[in-house]
C-alpha cells in the first residue's frame, strides 16, 4: 500500500461510525484507529509482518551499553541489567498525549504492560503508536513534548518488572 491509499482508508474511517480497521497486505500489517468526535485524530500503526522495525543498535540499548545521542551526550552512564531504552521507530514529532490537553499516556515511575502506548510519533500528518515491548516501570522520560525526534534515538528508560 502506499501513503495515497492509506490517506484515503484515513479519510473514509473519519466519514463513517467504523472506530477501528485492521487490515494486512503484502507482509504489511495496518491498524487505523478513531477516538472520539471532536478529538478525532486517526492513530495508523504501520508494521512489517516478517521483522518490526528497530532502533540500529537494536529496539532496545543492550545494558551494557552506553548510548550516545545528541539528546544524550551528558547522560553516558551503563545501564542497570534491567533497564533498556525505548527508541524512536522512525523521524516525526513526540507527542506525549493523543491530543492538546489530554492526560499523557504514561507518567514518570508508572508501571506499563506490554503492548501499552507510551507516545505517538507523528510523521507527515499519521500517528504512529510506540507500544512498550514488556512489563516495566518508567524511569526516565528523555524527550520533551512536541520535540522532533529522530529514528533510534532514546525516548524512554524503562525498567523491566
Amino acid at each position: 500500500m502506499n501513503i495515497k491509499e492509506i490517506k484515503e482508508l484515513m479519510k473514509m474511517l473519519v466519514e463513517t461510525d467504523i472506530t477501528e480497521l485492521n487490515l494486512e497486505s503484502d507482509g504489511t500489517k495496518i491498524v487505523i484507529k478513531k477516538g472520539i468526535p471532536g478529538t478525532v485524530q486517526p492513530v495508523v500503526k504501520v508494521t512489517p509482518t516478517p521483522a518490526p522495525v528497530a532502533c540500529p543498535e537494536g529496539n532496545v540499548v543492550q545494558p551494557e551499553a552506553t548510548v550516545i545521542t545528541s539528546a544524550l551526550e551528558e547522560k553516558e552512564k551503563p545501564l542497570a541489567l534491567n533497564q533498556e531504552y525505548i527508541c524512536a521507530e522512525i523521524v516525526g514529532t513526540f507527542y506525549k498525549a493523543s491530543s492538546p490537553g489530554e492526560e499523557p499516556f504514561v507518567d514518570l515511575g508508572q508501571t506499563v504492560e506490554p503492548g501499552q502506548t507510551l507516545c505517538i510519533i507523528e510523521a507527515m500528518k499519521v500517528m504512529n503508536e510506540i507500544e512498550s515491548p514488556a512489563r516495566a516501570k518508567v524511569i526516565e522520560v528523555l524527550v520533551e513534548d512536541a520535540q522532533p525526534v529522530e529514528y533510534g534515538q532514546p525516548l524512554f528508560l524503562i525498567e523491566r518488572i
